[in-house]
């Protein structure tokens, strides 16, 4: 299964910030190659009040993954999602990554995406 990873659940990730069956799960999708949306990229690293040392970390874990940049198909899926959903612009861009490439998202906020029943999502915690 391939799957999408949301800002927050990089952010535990990269901060040990989650149970340690989460953090195994996590480590065994990184390990392959994690999947972004570029708003995470850009989330994680304009991230204010990071210590250096973490935005070092952030960038390389950023460096490593594949970034879905924004093409006609997510941007026609964003609208679509913002016409039908109250969503945050962010939050239906990455939605809509995950939807049109066929991946599972990966989210600490499972409420902010429900109502949305053609992704598949699910928190590392379940995992």
């Amino acid at each position: 299964m391939n799957y999408l990873l949301d800002t927050n659940t990089i952010i535990y990730y990269l901060k040990a910030g989650l149970p340690i069956n989460a953090m195994r799960a996590m480590n065994k999708i990184v390990d392959i190659k994690p999947n972004l949306s570029v708003i995470t990229k850009i989330e994680l690293l304009c991230f204010k009040g990071t210590k250096l040392s973490e935005e070092k970390i952030t960038k390389i874990f950023v460096d490593a993954s594949t970034v879905f940049w924004l093409d006609e198909a997510i941007v026609n899926k964003t609208i679509a999602l913002r016409k039908l959903h109250t969503i945050k612009l962010p939050d239906a861009i990455i939605a809509a990554t995950a939807i049109v490439f066929n991946l599972v998202l990966i989210t600490r906020n499972i409420s902010d995406f429900e109502s949305i029943v053609s992704l598949k999502c699910t928190d590392p915690i379940m995992m």
